[in-house]
């Protein structure tokens, strides 16, 4: 009798496993694509009465445009976030864009952090200091560095 049951609840495991494994929208867990802010493993929310401002597709998924800029010449070192975290070394002036999505009320109501921290650049009297860097959402700046006189980088909450 022991062995009956030990059977069937392997069985029943390993039903349950194999049928919560999978994605019900068909998609991959991978990530599409480098500039876009989601999870690699997330059902689709279901669509909202009243979606939260931005360009929503409709589906209560809301859709921000963000840009990332750092002003100056010559080049410098950044880091940025932005869906992932990047370091590169860029030719100045550089700007990055990206299309971020909020899919979940969570996702709406904390929001994702974009952020730019510019590396040194000669000032006009030969000594470093932080370039330039400014953040837009939706055509609206958010934050900057006031041209560089902070040392702070600059960072957004993307709502």
């Amino acid at each position: 009798m022991r062995k009956v049951i030990s059977g069937t609840a392997v069985l029943v495991t390993a039903a349950l496993l194999t049928g919560c494994g999978g994605r019900d929208d068909g998609g991959s867990s991978a990530d599409e694509d480098d500039n876009s802010a989601h999870e690699s493993v997330q059902p689709k929310p279901k669509a909202t009465s009243q979606p939260t401002p931005g360009t929503g597709s409709g589906s209560g998924e809301v859709e921000h445009k963000v840009a990332l800029e750092v002003r100056g010449s010559g080049t410098s070192q950044i880091s940025y976030t932005l869906a992932t975290n990047k370091m590169e070394t860029v030719k100045l002036p550089w700007k990055k864009t990206s299309t971020i999505t909020l899919k979940t009320d969570a996702q709406k109501r904390i929001g994702t952090t974009v952020s730019v921290a510019p590396g040194s650049v000669p000032d006009s009297d030969g000594t470093l200091r932080p370039a330039d860097c400014v953040i837009t959402v939706d055509g609206k700046k958010v934050a900057d560095n006031q041209g560089g006189a902070s040392e702070k980088p600059c960072e957004y909450t993307v709502k």
